[in-house]
């Protein structure tokens, strides 16, 4: 029996119900929907409550290919214009978080690995990320690079 394909709301629902990206490290991982996805889209759309939450939806949004929402939550006078999807081939294998550190109350950094796989290879980015609150919303400033590499 043929089945219609899924409608594009009905995929994204879908979507929103598999295990979100950045595994928070519990044992049991977070549908997208209940964990980065909720500030992708929705009624906390952009409304990350701290630098660590903003972090890791950030990092979701990488592995989805969400742009608009990198863009929105990057600020604007630092956002690269060439800000583009993922290669095809190009695997995120995980986030891991080194530190977060609250400076005071409107600015964060928080410290990662970031790990991926691209034609056979694995790659490691390191960073130490510096947000500001801003309005009420998190943003990411910049980053300072630790030490990347390439396995």
């Amino acid at each position: 029996m043929n089945r219609p394909a899924p409608s594009s709301e009905a995929a994204a629902k879908t979507a929103d119900r598999s295990p979100c990206p950045c595994d928070l490290g519990t044992s049991r991982r977070l549908a997208l929907a209940d964990c980065c996805g909720r500030y992708h889209a929705g009624p906390l759309h952009l409304q990350a409550p701290d630098a660590l939450a903003l972090m890791r939806s950030r990092y979701s949004a990488y592995v989805l290919d969400r742009l608009d929402y990198l863009r929105a939550t990057w600020d604007a006078s630092r956002c690269p214009v060439d800000l583009t999807v993922n290669e095809p081939g190009l695997r995120w294998l995980g986030l891991e978080i080194r530190g977060h550190r609250v400076i005071d109350a409107d600015h964060q950094e928080v410290s990662f690995v970031a790990r991926s796989k691209f034609a056979g290879k694995a790659h490691r980015l390191v960073e130490t990320s510096r947000f500001e609150r801003r309005d009420g919303r998190w943003i990411y400033l910049d980053g300072e690079p630790g030490e990347s590499r390439r396995d």
